[in-house]
Parts: structure tokens; sequence; C-alpha cells
């Protein structure tokens, strides 16, 4: 083996490790650009069409509708986001609510965002009520998610069995249904106006890492033949 060659044995091994996992790291993202254009779609799609009753096991941000009766006695909160009001900005929550219905398990409802120094009434439709939203599927909290206070009823995760646990719900469906509509006037909650949209930037995050692994083939490549000419001489 000549000295040359020894000399770049270590760089182009490290290089190929470094290749593999900046090309694995663009390539994953790919596969995460198709999976959230599927999310998308499929939420456009629901947000065109008619809701469908809710059943059993439905899928993600599918638009459905459901009867049942409120539980406005076990009312809690979940998250914290500012908000524009009338009154000013606003710190606030989601208010969730238990959906009783006949022949099924408990449904956590997600009525909208509502400030948390209450600034008018809320709004109490009487039972039986028609909901129409869309499937929300439950949260996973992470290495910084706050913690719950199920004490006060103000939770950070969006996670139905837990929530439904701490109110002594026997068999809470697990997922959430977020209703979407118009605000009652003068009343609170503010209902979500639409399917939500998850963010895309995964073509961007995939740019990235090919970029990076292209510059490190060209990096290699200077770093080699400079060697070359070094060598020659």
């Amino acid at each position: 083996m000549t000295p040359g060659v020894r000399r770049l044995l270590w760089p182009a091994v490290m290089t190929l490790a470094m290749l593999i996992v900046l090309i694995g790291l663009g390539t994953w993202q790919v596969q995460r650009l198709h999976w959230k254009d599927d999310v998308i779609a499929r939420i456009v799609q629901a947000e065109a069409s008619a809701p469908i009753p809710l059943g059993a096991n439905p899928p993600p941000y599918a638009k459905v509708e459901t009867t049942g009766r409120l539980r406005a006695d076990l009312i809690v909160l979940v998250g914290a986001e500012v908000r524009e009001t009338p009154k000013g900005p606003k710190m606030g929550a989601h208010l969730i609510e238990p959906l009783e219905r006949d022949g099924a398990p408990p449904l956590l409802v997600d009525r909208g965002w509502v400030p948390l120094t209450p600034t008018g009434p809320l709004d109490l439709p009487a039972d039986p009520v028609r909901l129409t939203g869309f499937v929300h599927p439950p949260e996973v909290p992470g290495w910084f998610s706050a913690t719950d206070n199920a004490a006060e009823r103000h939770f950070y995760t969006l996670d139905p069995v837990a929530i439904g646990a701490a109110l002594r719900l026997s068999g809470t469906e697990p997922f959430v249904l977020v209703v979407v509509g118009p605000q009652s006037p003068g009343r609170w909650p503010e209902p979500a106006q639409h399917l939500p949209r998850p963010p895309n930037n995964h073509l961007s995050y995939a740019i990235i890492w090919y970029g990076l692994a292209a510059a490190l083939v060209v990096i290699f490549t200077i770093y080699a033949r400079e060697g070359t000419k070094h060598d020659s001489v």
C-alpha cells in the first residue's frame, strides 16, 4: 500500500460513514414528506366532504358528527396559548368536555379555546347536542412538556385516556373530537374554523441533508487531489 493510499484510507472511511448517515437522513425526510403529503391530502378531502357518522376506530382527521350529552361538570383545560380577544391578548387553553353517548364509550370533545381569565359566559348548549368536527389522535408528552395538573384539571398533553382516567371515566375513546364551527356571539369557547394543517417542512430538510452529503463529497475530492499533488512533488 503506497503512502498516498494509506494517507487517504481513514479519511475515506470516515467520509463514507458520514455520507451514509447524511443520505440516510435525507431519504428519511423524503419518506416523511410523502407521509405528510398523504395526511394533508386526506385532511383536504375530509374538509371538502360532508361529515360522516362517528363510528368505532375512525381514521385520524376524519370529518365526523355525533350526538350525546355534554358533561359541563367535568370540564378540563388543555394546553396554553395566547390569542387576541376583544379585550386584548389573553392567555388561554382548549376547553375539553366529555360527551356521553348511548351505547358508546365516553368521548372527549375539544370545544375550542377559552381565556384563562373569564371575559364572558360559556356557551352551554342544551342536551342532546349534535357536534361536527374532526378526529384528533392522542398526543404523547415530550421531554419538555409541562406537567399535567390533574387536581386543577389543567393538562398540557392531549392524551384522552389519561384525561379520562383523571375524570374517573370508564373506557374513554382513545381520540378526541375537535369541534369545527362558528363561535356563539359573546360567548366562549372559540371553536376551530377548519381542519388542522400540520407543518410540512420535510422537503427543505431533505435538501439540507442531501446538500451536506454533496458538500462532503466535494470536500473529500478536493482533499484527495491536493494530497495527490503533494505526493507527486
